[in-house]
């Protein structure tokens, strides 16, 4: 459309925030003057889908000077980044050559395409590198995110599936929301989520969010803020529990009918005595009844107010328990998930309207378009955090390190392709030792990258190629969460130097190695767009045509059947079982007795103290925990070069003042935080915002090494582990125990 200044393209934010924004690139002689977005005041009484400071951003991050401009090759030592420029034509010769030569070599099993999220849309590099490994005899698939993979798992371990979200309009249902490790208002997470907290806000319903630190949700809610200990999420809520049946608040009714292993009489046949939930919170199975006052000696939370919320909770009829993704990215991090489960079936508050089943809460009502992709021929897959491991020792990797469909893998990773993803070095944990890892080139034997900027991950790659921005490029956008629409993230300007869309160049890899017609089927990308989203409209026929929902860049279902998660299995449990092996709710669960994992894990929601966490011995030498959190100026690590967005939100690390005062430390003082794996330089911010023995640094920052390997960019992955959690094999990067000092 055009207006008094020139065209204005509209378009739909692609970072992996789930916020898919709405758009409007303001154009004058084919140069982007300003990004602009719909407001509330533009549609009353609907969600505004209105960008954050992040999204009117985009063309300041992406459309930069110091954008990768052409393909290169390393030629220093892999790490240093030094490289050369080379031809496209020379940059696909040699990852043709590489690629059938590792795969001759090793196998299949040695190929492996990282996670990545700098494209969150239906069409991403990875899956088109996917879709040509499959067609190439295979790659080593992965499963799980770095985001959800301890909720995901516990999720389903207990419900059978992930599927656990009703819609959020029934939270203006609810007499209590409860937020628990959950900052929509900073991270956005969705596009609905604050809209309806705001609306709940509005109409007098009481909201808490559960925190170590006062997130911006808590301030633009107006909620109260109960701040605990890192990593002791499942104690509180073991506390909580036996408040509510010590109060007679439990909903025995549905505890009987629909869940197992709550109490002796409704365990599975062979479980034994004493393992039950209730034996546990009672202290029959240990000797330790799980009080307010045992709370608190471990999370730091007075037992007088876990009395006060866990009443609060159960007498609410109904309340949401809504949890986000930070509780889960600690050590054990699956037990927080399982505990707020637990608490929302002993309330009665799964499959009633306002109430919320807790855990995972995905809700997909629309059957979304997706790019088809072959079968991947080889069987196995790893947990996305263990990478590292097979590279270094992946054939002694079996299930009990996370792997799947087979014994163990047959080849250790030689193969990686990083694509539009800085999880290689900036977003995986122990950022030393992974570069320490890579930098051996007789175990990772070739590493592809393209990217926009010379990141952390784009330094260690032996071919580096210019990608393409969310606005070089068309795409479609989906729901991240939850949410009735379907976005159009349209190309707004021509790439940038030669800079390529990776669907272009691995259709000339795939024709170097002989699968050029079966890749691409004869289609260029704007033809498998077409053939993609008219699939959706055969199956979604209320659905636009594609040059109608380019030309609005947003299109909303009408108005639907609000959905409430489990209301048939409530009702009805004989006729709907849960999809679990018992078609319960597995409070306890058989299936993790038998299971081979590295670490011991409990078959029933429990507190289970975790390495590194509050009461680790090693706090003697490491005093302090550090969390990470995701700040409003960043997406992970999108962002992280565009200084405006940094003025919002500076790199700073929080402390409290009972912490920063015997270290001499002030607001605005240099700091050294560090632990046995690094050490990182950062900014103080002395503040009561965040829990004593507690600091917060935000992460995403970009690592930068100076020549004695402490980072001057503050990135926390240099502080963070590589122990995975153990069931999901997930990600633990908010478990760390640091030291803090004032430098001169």
């Amino acid at each position: 459309m055009e207006n008094r200044e020139g065209r204005v393209i509209p378009t739909t934010g692609r970072n992996n925030c789930g916020g898919r924004c709405l758009l409007y690139a303001h154009l004058r002689e084919g140069k982007i003057e300003k990004m602009t977005t719909r407001t509330p005041a533009d549609c009353p009484g609907q969600i505004p889908f209105a960008a954050c400071a992040r999204g009117l951003q985009y063309h300041r991050t992406f459309l930069r000077e110091d954008r990768l401009r052409w393909p290169m090759r390393r030629v220093g030592q892999r790490g240093e980044g030094k490289f050369v420029r080379i031809s496209w034509e020379e940059a696909v010769d040699e990852i043709a050559a590489q690629w059938a030569r590792i795969r001759d070599a090793y196998g299949p099993g040695s190929r492996y395409v990282n996670y990545a999220t700098g494209v969150s849309a239906v069409f991403t590099p990875s899956g088109f590198a996917k879709r040509l490994l499959a067609l190439d005899g295979g790659y080593l698939n992965s499963y799980n995110s770095y985001s959800s993979a301890c909720i995901d798992q516990a999720t389903r371990l207990l419900y059978g599936t992930a599927a656990t979200g009703s819609s959020p309009e029934t939270w203006l249902e609810s007499k209590l929301i409860l937020l628990w490790g959950h900052n929509p208002a900073e991270t956005r997470f969705d596009s609905q989520s604050m809209y309806y907290l705001q609306k709940a806000r509005d109409k007098g319903i009481p909201i808490v969010v559960v925190d170590p630190r006062k997130s911006d949700t808590v301030k633009a809610l107006g909620a109260r803020w109960i701040p605990l200990r890192p990593a002791t999420d499942a104690a509180l809520l073991d506390a909580m529990a036996w408040v509510i049946w010590d109060a007679h608040l439990a909903d025995r009714d549905f505890l009987d009918r629909c869940c197992q292993g709550f109490d002796e009489e409704h365990m599975p046949p062979g479980a034994g005595p004493g393992k039950s939930v209730l034996a546990y919170l009672t202290g029959q199975s240990d000797g330790v009844a799980k009080t307010p006052r045992w709370a608190e000696a471990i999370t730091g939370v007075p037992a007088e107010t876990i009395r006060e919320l866990a009443l609060a909770y159960g007498r609410a009829k109904p309340a949401a328990l809504i949890q986000g993704y930070g509780a889960q990215r600690h050590a054990y991090g699956e037990q927080s998930a399982r505990g707020a489960i637990l608490l929302a079936c002993m309330t009665g508050n799964v499959g009633v309207p306002g109430g919320w089943a807790a855990g995972t809460g995905y809700l997909a009502r629309h059957d979304q378009p997706v790019l088809p992709r072959p079968a991947n021929p080889y069987p196995m897959a790893i947990p996305v955090f263990r990478w590292t491991d097979a590279v270094d020792h992946g054939r002694q990797m079996g299930p009990a390190q996370g792997v799947l469909g087979g014994a163990h893998l047959d080849a250790d990773v030689k193969m990686i392709l990083n694509l539009a993803g800085n999880c290689l070095i900036n977003q995986h944990s122990d950022i030393n030792a992974t570069a320490a890892l890579l930098r051996d080139t007789e175990k990772c034997e070739f590493i592809l990258c393209s990217d926009l900027f010379m990141t952390a991950s784009a330094r260690f790659a032996d071919i580096l190629l210019p990608g393409v921005s969310a606005l070089e490029c068309d795409n479609l956008t989906l729901p991240w969460h939850w949410g009735d629409f379907i976005g159009a993230a349209n190309k707004v300007v021509e790439p940038l130097y030669e800079s390529r869309w990776e669907y272009d160049w691995l259709a000339q890899v795939a024709e170097k190695l002989g699968l050029g017609p079966a890749f691409t089927q004869g289609r260029t990308y704007e033809q498998w767009i077409r053939a993609v989203y008219d699939d959706a409209r055969r199956r979604e026929p209320e659905l636009p045509t594609l040059e109608e929902l380019r030309r609005q860049g947003l299109f909303v279902y009408p108005d639907r059947e609000r959905h409430v998660a489990f209301a048939r299995q409530r009702r009805d449990p004989e006729r709907f079982p849960f999809p679990t092996p018992s078609g319960k709710v597995e409070l306890y669960a058989p299936a993790v007795e038998t299971m081979a994992l590295e670490d011991p894990f409990p078959a029933i929601p429990r507190y289970v103290s975790p390495p590194e966490g509050y009461e680790d011995p090693l706090r003697q030498t490491w005093p302090l925990q550090l969390i990470g959190w995701h700040t409003k100026a960043r997406c992970h690590s999108i962002h992280g070069n565009n200084r405006e967005l940094a003025k919002l939100d500076p790199q700073r690390l929080w402390i409290h003042p009972a912490d920063a005062g015997p270290r001499q430390i002030r607001t605005g003082d240099p700091v050294a935080v560090f632990n046995g794996r690094g050490r990182l330089l950062a900014t103080a911010l002395v503040t009561e915002e965040i829990l004593p023995g507690v600091t917060a640094l935000a992460q995403g920052a970009w690592y930068d090494p100076d020549g004695t390997g402490t980072d001057r960019g503050g990135s926390i992955n240099v502080l963070t582990g590589l122990r995975p959690t153990p069931f999901a094999r997930g990600n633990p990067q908010h478990t760390n125990l640091v030291q803090v000092e004032r430098i001169g």
